[in-house]
């Protein structure tokens, strides 16, 4: 959505006693500090969450190593900031091609891969859930009128089949018109590297050009806007990326690469399927959250994370595109069997076609006391008005999951810029807000980057998490979850761009249930009020 929200412009137009109440943040930075997620707003332009402070409340204490389990695209175990944070299955014997301790997977010594093959291929592109559920339901009713199907087999049939062609649609739309401005750009910008006699042009640079020729001209406009935007030949190559493969594989109805896994896919209560290869062929998007959760701190190496006595226990379940219901509940399984207490979960979606199978893992994770923390999603949407999966509200029931943290996603700006712009909000559906753009983290190769979305606002939550539970133990899932909930930085009267329409400016304790924003340092105090009170009984 924040491709979308970049390019039309141009394309288009040539409850918490214990919360901390202080001053609205202001828009001071012209760039994010490179940590800016780690720091604390009284001694910083940014509302970042006081990790080193909530450090400084703790020195002297000891701490109990907590798993944190990652479903995502992979990880990069290799990675030099994650050595020493990996976890390892110290039953299983490395290599041996057999199932050691008997949990039904082979060789899995870092975690599981449910989205790879017994020859040790994998699925890296799949559908989107609208897509799979489009030629599933044109199978079904081929030939049959829309009155011969029951009514309410029919309302969602009707739903998807013009989701479905709308969601494509705009695709081709939107992919027309990149390709419209990226063109142009690459003209514009060759044309003026040779008539300036440069290999890279600037802003400084084309104010020195002084050419009445139209074509110069236009070339100027098209760069002046590109660069005034912050765009890079990297970035057209990523958008070139999102947009062909939303087509190619997303929005393709011929598409299934599902023969990969060999599982049967029908029975959604197998769990014995995938591979050990818990990087994958594109681990970008899984190492940047491992980093943030886990990621050595006082190393000297690129990034701090913020859980120090952590490990991750890297799941792979989520390709490009979107990820199947099966696959999270075995991936949710397989991280409470094997010790996590902490999981995140950086993905979503807006059909979940076998929603229970999910939400029986999630009843299971919370009877063995695991946190979940889940991504609120990037399409600046109320997901008190639209959906987005995984939830935690079960299926047909009025009950919710009590061990489930829902995160929105934050900026290092101030002011009505203090939310993301494509952050997904809701009163009743998301808890709190983290930071969650411009996150420089780790990624696969040795190599870091920044990246925005409620996708590195989860990770942050996740780390604040495991940082409580590794200094308080005794603590259960749902103690954790209240004291992160009770312990956010609230800002009084901050009004702030409701996400994905600038200028419409909204209360920001509006966008969640508690209105506030994580801070590890307030949260580890309440942790420490609940350790006294525990003590005295």
């Amino acid at each position: 959505m924040k491709i979308k929200h970049l390019f039309l412009a141009f394309v288009f137009c040539i409850p918490a006693s214990f919360a901390l109440a202080t001053d609205p943040p202001k828009d001071s930075l012209d760039a994010a500090p490179t940590n800016w997620f780690n720091l604390d707003a009284e001694n910083y332009y940014v509302q970042g969450v006081s990790t080193e402070k909530a450090y400084d409340f703790l020195k002297g204490r000891n701490s109990k190593k907590v798993i944190v389990a990652v479903i995502d695209s992979g990880v990069d175990i290799e990675h030099e900031d994650l050595q020493g944070k990996v976890w390892v299955n110290t039953d299983e014997i490395p290599g041996n091609g057999k199932d050691d301790d008997g949990n039904g997977y082979v060789d899995d010594v870092n975690g599981w891969n449910f989205i790879g093959g017994t020859d040790g291929s994998n699925v890296d592109h799949d559908t989107y859930e609208v897509t799979r559920e489009y030629v599933k339901l044109k199978k079904k009713y081929e030939g049959v009128s829309l009155e011969d199907i029951p009514k309410k087999e029919r309302a969602y049939y009707e739903e998807i089949m013009t989701s479905y062609e709308q969601k494509r649609a705009e695709m081709e739309q939107q992919y027309s018109g990149f390709k419209f401005f990226a063109e142009s750009y690459n003209r514009s910008s060759k044309l003026l590297e040779a008539y300036l006699d440069v290999e890279e042009v600037t802003m400084d640079a084309l104010q020195e050009i002084n050419s009445e020729d139209e074509i110069v001209q236009t070339s100027i406009s098209i760069m002046e806007y590109a660069l005034s935007m912050g765009f890079s030949k990297e970035q057209f190559e990523e958008y070139e990326e999102h947009y062909s493969s939303a087509l190619e594989y997303g929005y393709n109805p011929e598409f299934d690469p599902r023969h990969i896994v060999g599982d049967n896919y029908e029975d959604v209560s197998e769990k014995y399927y995938g591979n050990n290869d818990v990087n994958g062929p594109d681990s970008n998007h899984g190492t940047h959250v491992a980093g943030i959760i886990a990621a050595n701190r006082g190393n000297q190496l690129g990034m701090e994370g913020i859980a120090e006595n952590v490990e991750i226990m890297a799941i792979r379940a989520v390709p490009n595109g979107d990820e199947r219901d099966k696959d999270i509940a075995n991936a949710i399984y397989y991280a409470v069997d094997n010790g996590a207490k902490v999981i995140n979960m950086s993905f979503g979606k807006s059909y979940s076609p076998e929603k229970e199978a999910v939400d029986k893992a999630v009843k299971y994770a919370e009877s063995k006391g695991v946190l979940l923390v889940h991504a609120a999603g990037n399409s600046s949407d109320d997901i008190d008005q639209v959906s987005n999966f995984p939830t935690r509200q079960y299926e047909s029931s009025k009950k919710v999951a009590t061990n489930w943290i829902e995160v929105g996603a934050s900026s290092w700006k101030g002011e009505e810029n203090f939310v993301a712009e494509f952050s997904n909000y809701g009163k009743k559906s998301v808890d709190v807000f983290a930071p969650g753009v411009d996150l420089y983290s780790t990624t696969p190769n040795q190599k870091y980057q920044s990246n925005s979305g409620t996708s590195m606002a989860s990770p942050v939550t996740a780390g604040i998490a495991a940082l409580v539970m590794s200094y308080y133990p005794d603590l259960k899932a749902e103690q954790i979850k209240q004291i992160i909930l009770d312990s956010t930085v609230k800002f009084e009267k901050l009004k702030v761009n409701r996400p994905g329409e600038e200028g419409k400016l909204v209360n920001f304790e509006s966008l969640s249930t508690t209105g506030g924003v994580v801070n590890a340092y307030e949260a580890v105090k309440l942790a420490e009020s609940y350790q006294i009170k525990r003590e005295s009984k």
